[in-house]
């Protein structure tokens, strides 16, 4: 009953917040008449003890069932029950509408706080807490924040550091002689920009220019951002800086990594994003500084202190910084986060091995931390007392000195730690069962569990959209399950009679057999919820939890807290045992890292994408586990069971019948990456790959208009195609295509000879993509546009450069205007309709690709985050009215035109050479444009031919379409 209750409350809450998030109406009128939510949340704590307290005090016990059974008291007792569930279910219900308006007031709030436009302002700057990342252009490391913003004005020109310092110094004075009312440059300011006084949260970022940046005559700013790392927690400083709303869900589809950014920032109650344009290298003093926390004062003070010393314990770690390896570094890294939380100085790199290793949860200040700390404390406390004031037990019994010294070093830790989900619900959880006992109060621990996770749902609506607290929650109530299932059965297999040695050997076998089994029960009861979350899970942890899990329990974090505390008196000491850990830490990188390398085991990552029908199937083979024994069956969890396994292979062979082409996230709007996925189950060479898979990558940057620099890396992008492929169970490619032509691939037009050996080049991201592929997915064949006599050398230099002893195998074949690939039974041709790679000249080798089948494909946007639910791609002209979608599966053929020209050369050759036969030899009834809307293509090619649909990868009207047809936002008919 309490599980259930507790599930449709946090269902409830989440669904509420989903649906809120969504919907373009105002909920000001509908929530006018409702209390604030601290009062509701009061009400809803009154109204749940009122329910475990009915719950608790109805349960009969074996006398009253004895006396109920008489016929005297038959009829009172069922009346009783009746009412009893009829009160229960009232107060259930209750509690479901009242969680269902928390989260509504909850929502109502965040919004009204909220940056709704982008502007340029100058304002005042809190910085709370520490920062996520830090300052630091040789790592490419940006500066984010989460910093409080007030006296904001909208800023007019540009503000140099002097004209800060002078604000700053005008505010300070005007504070000193306690007359705010004559800034009114402030005043003016902040009643223009239509909210005297308000206040954002809001998170700064600072990232480091590119060189060509910096060389357009602007000074460069790196010197001042850089002094955005020496900022502490509760400093004030002004700035200038460039707010902007947070991105939606919907706006972050485009998200290569899947990682829902506006999800993640509102569960931090961030009300919108911020560049930091310039600084103050004044800040205010404290005593001039004005709190925007006045309602909670000595609260917020005492977090700012604890946040300063975990400042101060970060420039500590950070002092020889530059001086260390980067194995040292980021040993040294992780060492601060298992102390602090802190993960500020970890590396993109080391967070993908611990993510790769399945051991990222170890990152994460858990429960084990705090309890380590706790019960390290009051052991000393008791053993002071014990030698020195053993008459205090008199009037505290030992268990209640202990459990305060607990409870006390837990909250106090948690708060140094950030006080994330874990650390406070171990902290509530220590006082709650200390509570408990104190009180003598029957209730269990799971309970205690299931109403801290609704409390803290009450108190923090948006709690609900981090990932950290289900997956605290869940474990903790899987480890207590775990727990009570073992001790049963360690009391029926108790052993008797058996020697010293015999004895010890098989007490070490059956902690080593508990051990695996622990971690199994865990993993697999675990991977339906990091599926849901994440999209994807290691199967690597099943394997080095098994020892990193005791590695880190019973050496690094022990000797960590035991540094920590021994920093208080001597840091010298601290700083020995810190090496010890570090050395540790930097051993067992390099061997997941050798681990996580084998050729043999490669293949990592399960990708199973959940939807509600696989949950319903998880829920439905857990719930004869979660109820009592004995009351169901437990064989009943095992046709959905069977059907869960059969669903994730399904999932896993991804066997399609329609032709589907995948137009994937980059990162980069100029960049696109498509993949097509052609079901052949005829074939015999792709008999064990149902699918035919190709994948195109093409740069769109044109060649004569000059675009702002790209971000994105051959790594980055190699990264995040590598989890797509995964995801959509892409184990070989049938073919790649780079169809944009890279100079630097052709000795002719190149003269450098160097940059094979001292580096890539930024401009080849798409071949080093493909060198990456290949030493992970069979590729059977590579078309490269333009020329590539330098490929072998590229090869090369990848390898020497990322240390990498993979076979890179592949070879290149030029895409030439002509070059064809067929399926023998012809349901599938690709041709290049473009690219000359024997002119010399670059501007006419864009490979241009057409795709002819017998079935209509149909293109989708993929969706990183939630990949079952990619939607088709939007339909921006329409030229002919008369071909719809179910016209197309008895057409004899379809046609798919991937555009890549960068320069308008390319279809000036097209139409000189190619124009005429492309008009004879034109036999599809229907034809698809794809390609990006800054396309060099004219009106007269698009005429040539005969283009039906037209749609762009970055969903913006094509210029040579705009008097074809029909113009605007379609989506396609299913």
């Amino acid at each position: 009953m309490y599980w259930l209750i507790v599930g449709l409350i946090l269902v409830t809450m989440i669904g509420v917040l989903a649906v809120a998030d969504s919907i373009p109406m105002s909920l000001d009128s509908f929530l006018s008449g409702l209390t604030s939510p601290s009062s509701l949340f009061l009400l809803l704590t009154m109204l749940s003890i009122i329910l475990v307290a009915v719950l608790q005090f109805t349960t009969p016990s074996a006398s009253n069932l004895e006396s109920s059974q008489t016929p005297s008291n038959i009829l009172p007792h069922r009346f009783f029950r009746i009412i009893t569930y009829i009160l229960v279910a009232v107060l259930a219900t209750g509690l479901i509408v009242g969680s269902a308006l928390q989260a509504i007031n909850s929502y109502q709030q965040a919004r009204t706080t909220e940056v709704v436009e982008p502007m340029r302002v100058q304002a005042l700057v809190t910085i709370e807490g520490i920062s996520d990342s830090v300052y630091d252009a040789s790592m490419e490391s940006g500066y984010r924040q989460v910093a409080i913003v007030s006296q904001i004005s909208p800023l007019v020109s540009d503000l140099s550091i002097q004209d800060l310092n002078k604000i700053t110094d005008k505010y300070v004075i005007n504070n000193k002689n306690n007359s705010l009312s004559s800034n009114n440059l402030l005043k003016n300011f902040a009643h223009k920009f239509g909210s005297e006084g308000a206040t954002h949260r809001i998170l700064l970022n600072a990232y480091p220019k590119n060189s060509s940046k910096s060389s357009l005559g602007k000074p460069s700013n790196d010197s001042q951002l850089r002094r955005l790392n020496h900022l502490k927690p509760g400093d004030q400083l002004f700035m200038s800086l460039a707010l902007a709303p947070l991105a939606t869900s919907e706006q972050t589809i485009n998200n290569p990594s899947g990682f829902d950014s506006y999800r993640w920032l509102k569960a931090r109650h961030v009300d919108g994003v911020a560049n930091v344009l310039a600084t103050s290298t004044v800040t205010v003093p404290d005593a001039n500084s004005t709190s925007v926390f006045s309602d909670h004062s000595y609260i917020h003070n005492f977090r700012t202190r604890i946040d300063q010393g975990r400042w101060q314990l970060r420039q500590h770690f950070y002092e020889d910084w530059l001086e260390l390896t980067a194995i040292d570094q980021q040993a040294r890294a992780v060492t601060l986060s298992l102390l602090t939380g802190d993960r500020s100085l970890i590396s993109r790199d080391t967070k993908d091995l611990y993510q790769l290793a399945g051991i990222s949860h170890l990152l994460a200040i858990s429960g084990t931390h705090i309890l380590f700390l706790a019960i390290m404390l009051s052991a000393g406390v008791v053993f002071i007392f014990d030698r020195l004031y053993p008459t205090v037990y008199r009037s505290v019994p030992r268990w209640q000195l202990r459990w305060g010294v607990m409870v006390g070093a837990a909250f106090v830790y948690a708060l140094f730690t950030g006080f994330d989900v874990p650390a406070a619900r171990t902290a509530w959880m220590l006082l709650a069962l200390g509570l408990i006992r104190l009180t003598l109060l029957p209730i269990s621990t799971i309970r205690v569990l299931f109403a801290l996770a609704v409390l803290m749902a009450w108190h923090d609506p948006y709690v609900l959209w981090q990932a950290g607290y289900w997956l605290s929650f869940i474990a903790v109530a899987l480890l207590l399950k775990y727990d009570d299932t073992s001790n049963r059965d360690a009391q029926s297999d108790t052993v008797h009679n058996v020697g010293l040695v015999n004895g010890f050997s098989k007490r070490i076998w059956e902690t080593s057999k508990r051990l695996f089994k622990l971690q199994f029960w865990l993993f697999i009861t675990l991977l339906p919820i990091t599926l849901l979350l994440f999209g994807k899970a290691s199967l690597w942890g099943l394997i080095i939890n098994l020892f990193a899990i005791g590695l880190f329990g019973w050496v690094i974090v022990p000797l960590n807290l035991l540094a920590g505390l021994c920093y208080l008196l001597s840091p010298a000491i601290a700083d020995s045992i810190w090496t010890i850990v570090s050395t540790i830490v930097a051993h067992l990188h390099e061997l997941i890292i050798w681990l996580t390398s084998l050729p043999s085991l490669s293949k990592a990552w399960l990708y199973t994408p959940i939807n509600t029908a696989i949950m319903l199937m998880v829920i439905l083979s857990m719930v004869p586990w979660l109820l009592p024994r004995g009351f169901v069956s437990r064989w009943l969890a095992l046709p959905p069971l069977t059907l869960l396994m059969m669903t994730v292979y399904a999932n896993q062979q991804s066997l399609k019948t329609i032709p589907t082409l995948y137009i994937l996230p980059t990162g980069d709007r100029y960049v696109s990456a498509v993949l097509l996925q052609y079901p052949n189950g005829n074939n015999e060479r792709t008999s064990k790959n149902k699918n035919i898979n190709w994948l195109f990558l093409a740069d769109h940057r044109s060649a004569t208009i000059r675009t702002m620099a790209s971000k994105l890396t051959a790594d980055k992008l190699f990264t995040a195609l590598e989890q797509h492929l995964g995801s959509l169970s892409v184990d070989v490619l049938e073919g790649v295509i780079v169809q944009s032509g890279y100079t630097g691939l052709t000795t002719t037009l190149n003269n450098d000879d160097t940059f094979a050996t001292s580096g890539i080049r930024q401009s080849e991201i798409l071949p080093m993509t493909v060198a990456q592929l290949a030493a992970r997915i069979p590729i059977g064949q590579y078309w490269q546009a333009g020329r590539s006599e330098r490929w072998s050398s590229l090869q090369q230099a990848y390898q020497t450069i990322n240390h990498s002893e993979g076979r890179l195998g592949v070879s290149t074949q030029p895409c030439e205007q002509g070059k064809t690939w067929q399926l023998p039974n012809g349901a599938l041709t690709i041709q290049a309709l473009t690219g000359w790679s024997k002119v010399g000249d670059a501007s006419v080798w864009d490979c241009t690709i057409a795709i002819d089948t017998s079935l209509p494909i149909q293109i989708l946007k993929y969706d990183a985050a939630h990949p079952l639910k990619s939607l088709p791609s939007t339909i921006q002209t329409r030229i002919s009215s008369d071909h719809s979608t179910v016209q197309q599966v008895n057409d004899p053929l379809s046609r798919l035109i991937l555009n890549a020209d960068t320069h308008q050369r390319v279809w000036q050759m097209w139409s000189l050479l190619c124009s005429a036969d492309a008009s004879n030899n034109q036999t599809s009834s229907h034809t698809t444009w794809l390609g990006h809307s800054e396309s060099q293509i004219t009106t007269e090619v698009l005429r040539h031919q005969k283009i039906d649909e037209i749609m762009t990868y970055d969903d913006k009207g094509l210029e040579a379409a705009l008097s074809l047809g029909e113009i605007g936002n379609v989506s396609p008919q299913k």
